[in-house]
């Protein structure tokens, strides 16, 4: 049983940063690609960034790319976003996931994760 927890959301203004990170017990994941994802009232989950297991793989999504970047820590069983240049419109609840698809390239859609955490609440301010 692989049990995700995010931490470090918050209420922050816009432009702030924040880090968040996903601890993973239960098994080590260092073999997994972990994602990030987040979801907005009303909105459907949409997808943040995701690493491959080795690290050195990852994809973001373009509403993020240059403000956010995702990496892992392997030996500490977790991952973390940093969040930077924040937006209102970044605003979500923000979830971690762990996959077991192989391979180097990078997945994007929620399916293609089994394990997801309970969420970290995100909320920026303009």
């Amino acid at each position: 049983q692989v049990q995700l927890v995010e931490s470090g959301g918050g209420l922050v203004q816009a432009g702030d940063s924040l880090r968040l990170s996903c601890a993973a017990s239960g098994r080590t994941l260092s073999s997994s690609p972990m994602g990030w994802f987040r979801q907005a009232p009303g909105k459907e989950r949409e997808f943040v960034a995701a690493v491959v297991w080795s690290g050195d793989v990852t994809r973001y999504a373009a509403f993020v790319k240059g403000r956010f970047t995702m990496s892992r820590d392997n030996a500490k069983n977790t991952v973390y976003l940093q969040m930077n240049s924040l937006k209102a419109e970044d605003t979500a609840v923000y979830y971690c996931a762990a996959g077991s698809y192989s391979g180097r390239i990078v997945a994007s859609t929620a399916t293609a994760y089994d394990y997801w955490g309970q969420g970290t609440q995100v909320t920026v301010s303009s």
